[in-house]
């Protein structure tokens, strides 16, 4: 079966907005509205296209990206209905990386909520082009001049209103468009609206929303600024054209009124979508790695890239991917430019939310998937042998949250961790990390709400039961003075024995410090550590006290203390050794005892050097209503947090803090049970800082208490 459309003829569009601004039901409006679907399906009745997941009709809410498509006056429209809360931003991101066109759905009755202005700056990252979409007009709190003053406010002055609602709330019946200056009135079924002239008592508001619509357009093309000039008008296509080459520079974005519930608009829009929204081949061309450019064009080599993988029982690993060039047949050999590996796609569908359809070959700016690719991931670029093509991946964003896992029952580590390995594959916003230093297996996302559907799969479709626990807190150890040590290994037990007598200073390192006063430096070795700060370790040896060839071994009996300190067993960082005497037997004396020596005489002089411990600290970005910055701020103080900054934003607080992570623990769901899921947060590590002494002191305790009940066990 060959392709119906050719490169000119698809259009990919991406339905973005806050979670329950609508955008599953839109959905469902534009496939019913094609013919696609005889009867729209509804969250409640858990029967969209869209929605089709289990965990999503549980939880009554999409957690994934769907790609679905539709035929519209002889275009094919891919639509990739998105989730709207940040926790599944990763969805969001590859979804926009593929589309042409971005639809934003505002609620009526909330204005502008964060969760949508999370999305903008993302869609501005991609440069998409947009369009607005006022949805829930119906709604009883509906207000329609708020949330376009909203919009401006947030979006700038590019927001331009084509439609504006007749009456809003419970009579809303009637839609304004000022771009055909017609109006569309609904029977309250919803679905073809009849199609009258502007009332007399609107028509002023009309003309002067009009007039500012072709101003807009006009203003951003010379050419037809001097039509209008000469006109004082623009013709249909006039505007069409300068419509679209405005949204793809990101100059305009046309607003249009919805109530997708009711089925009310959503023809409109569409038609919108077909005559003036950039097609694939009409958006600027493709960056590779190497600067290239990748032109949308049928007849060049075939280019295409993975944006999503789901793993289906009975099926396998569905990989979704858009033809950036070329003409993909089924069949075909394409080479993996990220791994080397030759891929075979023996199949290719279209899709229809959990349906495959499928299909002969993808016309380059199509949107599809193929099965069973043996090595090939989200963000990897397929193309033909002779070309040699590697497209700018997905930058997803760090984790938000840590959290422990280990297996209820014993014994299924492996299958645990073969599940995590695919979860990692479907999600790459989904980090897994085996943590040698906290002997924990850590995993690193988005939310709560990203960990509860991470359980639900681990549970439901890998059959592995699994615990949750606060991840232990990667503290550090130093000292805040220097101190000095004497320790002498002496073993015998028949035979040779082990000798080794060790004197060392340690001291506070800081850059640049003076060298050890009083002694005789020889040699300085200066070791970077893994886990953060130095060692600088100095050989002072004076009269062949010490052979030189066991200040590797004393060095390595220091670092393997470092890596379980005295005070906590958590890593040592920043300290300067000295060792400067000692003494050897002719017979006794070897590596090992060196090396124990030298861990004993560190540990010793550690303990004497006013040990101090660490701990990890963050800079923490909440993004919250501004009415709800008093809330978010007093929680942020029970979490020992250090405000550094609070600037408004549009009618945002933006809150910057240096927090513990030792206090950050349960922070995602706090701070959604707070605002009511209206904010968001994002945290980076800053630095080690000095952890409060009752703090140390409650933490060393616990770690002798813990140590001792070891070693009598």
């Amino acid at each position: 079966m060959a392709a119906e459309f050719d490169t000119s003829h698809v259009k990919n569009v991406v339905l973005l907005g806050h979670a329950g601004s609508g955008k599953t039901t839109l959905a469902e409006c534009f496939l019913f509205e094609a013919g696609l679907i005889s009867r729209r399906g509804t969250i409640t009745e858990k029967n969209t296209v869209g929605d089709y997941h289990e965990l999503e009709q549980e939880r009554g809410n999409s957690i994934f990206s769907k790609l679905m498509h539709t035929k519209w006056r002889g275009y094919k429209i891919n639509i990739i209905d998105t989730p709207g809360y940040d926790d599944f931003v990763g969805e969001v991101l590859s979804a926009l990386r593929v589309s042409d066109t971005g639809i934003m759905l505002l609620n009526a009755a909330m204005g502008v909520e964060v969760g949508t202005d999370v999305i903008w700056q993302y869609t501005e990252e991609f440069k998409t082009p947009m369009i607005f979409a006022v949805n829930h007009l119906d709604n009883e709190k509906a207000d329609f001049d708020n949330t376009v003053r909203e919009a401006k406010n947030h979006f700038g002055n590019n927001v331009t209103v084509i439609q504006y609602p007749l009456q809003q709330g419970e009579g809303f019946h009637a839609i304004v468009d000022v771009l055909r200056m017609t109006m569309y009135k609904f029977k309250d079924a919803g679905g073809k609206p009849e199609k009258l002239p502007i009332p007399a008592e609107e028509k002023e508001r009309a003309d002067m929303l009009h007039k500012e619509l072709i101003e807009a357009v006009a203003g951003n093309d010379e050419t037809l600024m001097e039509k209008y000039f000469e006109k004082g008008e623009l013709d249909e296509d006039e505007i069409r054209s300068g419509m679209k080459k405005a949204m793809i520079n990101h100059d305009l974005f046309p607003l249009f009124c919805l109530s997708a519930e009711r089925n009310m608009g959503s023809g409109r829009l569409m038609g919108f979508i077909d005559n003036v929204c950039p097609g694939a081949n009409e958006m600027p061309p493709q960056v590779s790695v190497k600067g290239e450019d990748i032109a949308c064009d049928a007849a060049k080599p075939v280019c295409a890239f993975v944006y999503k993988a789901i793993s289906e029982p009975h099926v396998g690993e569905l990989s979704f991917m858009k033809v950036f060039s070329g003409t993909l047949k089924a069949g075909t050999d394409l080479i993996n430019e990220t791994t080397g590996v030759s891929e075979k796609l023996n199949q290719l569908f279209v899709m229809e939310g959990n349906k495959r359809v499928g299909v002969g070959e993808l016309s380059a700016g199509d949107i599809g998937a193929t099965l069973k690719l043996k090595n090939t991931h989200v963000n990897n670029t397929l193309h033909e042998k002779n070309v040699s093509y590697e497209l700018k991946p997905i930058v997803f964003p760090a984790p938000n949250m840590s959290i422990a896992i280990s297996t209820v029952k014993k014994g299924e580590e492996e299958k645990l961790s073969a599940a995590l390995h695919q979860l990692r594959e479907e999600d790459p916003t989904l980090i897994v990390k085996v943590s040698s230093e906290l002997k924990q297996t850590i995993i690193y996302c988005q939310g709560d709400m990203h960990l509860a559907v991470i359980k639900w799969k681990l549970q439901h479709q890998h059959k592995v039961d699994v615990v949750f626990e606060e991840p232990k807190i990667p503290y550090r150890e130093t000292i805040r003075t220097a101190a000095e040590a004497v320790y002498r290994h002496k073993k015998q037990s028949g035979g040779a024995g082990q000798f080794g007598e060790v004197h060392m200073r340690i001291e506070p390192w800081y850059e640049g410090m003076p060298e050890p006063a009083g002694l005789n430096v020889r040699g300085r070795d200066i070791q970077e550590l893994p886990w953060g700060g130095k060692l600088v370790f100095y050989n002072c040896i004076v009269g062949g006290a010490i052979d030189q060839r066991f200040l590797p071994s004393i060095l390595k009996g220091v670092m393997e203390k470092m890596q379980e300190g005295p005070l906590t067993g958590s890593y040592v960082r920043d300290i300067r050794v000295s060792v400067f005497d000692g003494r050897m037997h002719p017979v006794d004396s070897n590596d090992i005892s060196f090396k124990i020596a030298g861990l004993m005489a560190f540990k010793n002089a550690f303990q004497l050097a006013a040990p101090q411990l660490l701990e990890p600290i963050y800079q923490v970005e909440v993004l919250c209503p501004e009415d709800l910055t008093g809330a978010v701020m007093g929680d942020l103080q029970t979490r020992r947090a250090l405000v550094e900054g609070i600037d408004a934003e549009r009618n945002f607080t933006r809150i910057i803090a240096k927090v513990p992570l030792a206090e950050m623990n349960d922070y995602s769901s706090s701070l959604r049970s707070i605002t009511q899921g209206r904010a968001k947060f994002k945290m980076l590590f800053h630095e080690y800082a000095v952890v409060p002494f009752e703090t140390q002191r409650k933490l060393t305790e616990q770690y002798n208490k813990v140590a001792g009940e070891e070693m009598v066990g």
